[in-house]
């Protein structure tokens, strides 16, 4: 990463985390996941942390995770979200994903992993490198139109793009999640439908989710756009 990405980026992380303070959100940064999955059972109890960031299943230490909790001027939590770091080691996403996809569920939802699927779009198969998984997205309702998703979320992308430079950015969405728009007010540059079909246990349904991304370019060219009037 250059010294101008990165005193951009610095910048950005900045101006992103003042207007949240200025929305009345106060943002914490952390590194350790056990406390991260205490703070979300006390605080957010109705959707528990993913497998994605549950410290019971993954190896997390500094300097291949963190997560973001805001919080409220009655210190009451209003948004969570997590980032770690994947390291490919030589295989294309797709490669890897088809061996593990399992391990990257919806949070709360009983499921038929033998019955799921992961069904690689085209860029999965190029994707390669250093990626950051973003997940674990939640913002409390009462902030959901407040513009607040569009400033958490490019938080946190800077956040990891100053920390590791990533290769590649990813995440999972929900298709109805997706088809209001989320990606692209998250800052998300690029989507591919029908990555993920997971089968609900005990039924024929099935529940699908797209995959959004981003490269290092995007992730720079992301840091211009004017962050102002968002929220």
């Amino acid at each position: 990463m250059s010294i101008h990405h990165r005193f951009e980026g610095a910048q950005f992380v900045a101006q992103t985390a003042d207007i949240a303070m200025k929305n009345g959100v106060s943002l914490r940064v952390g590194t350790c996941f056990a406390e991260y999955a205490s703070l979300i059972e006390k605080h957010r109890p109705h959707q528990p942390v993913g497998r994605p960031f549950d410290y019971r299943y993954n190896n997390f230490h500094p300097a291949n995770g963190f997560w973001i909790a805001g919080w409220d001027e009655k210190g009451a939590l209003v948004q969570s979200q997590a980032m770690r770091l994947i390291d490919l080691g030589g295989l294309p996403l797709s490669a890897y994903l088809s061996k593990r996809f399992q391990e990257f569920p919806p949070a709360g939802i009983d499921l038929d992993f033998a019955r799921s699927r992961y069904n690689p779009g085209p860029r999965a198969h190029r994707i390669q490198g250093m990626v950051c998984y973003h997940g674990d997205f939640w913002l409390r309702e009462d902030y959901r139109s407040s513009g607040m998703s569009n400033i958490l979320a490019r938080f946190a992308l800077a956040s990891a793009l100053l920390r590791w430079s990533p290769d590649y950015v990813i995440g999972f969405m929900p298709r109805p999640i997706a088809f209001k728009g989320l990606a692209e007010r998250e800052g998300y540059m690029h989507c591919e439908p029908g990555t993920l079909y997971w089968r609900r246990a005990g039924t024929e349904k099935d529940f699908e989710a797209f995959m959004v991304w981003m490269g290092r370019e995007d992730l720079n060219f992301l840091l211009t756009i004017p962050v102002a009037g968002m929220a």
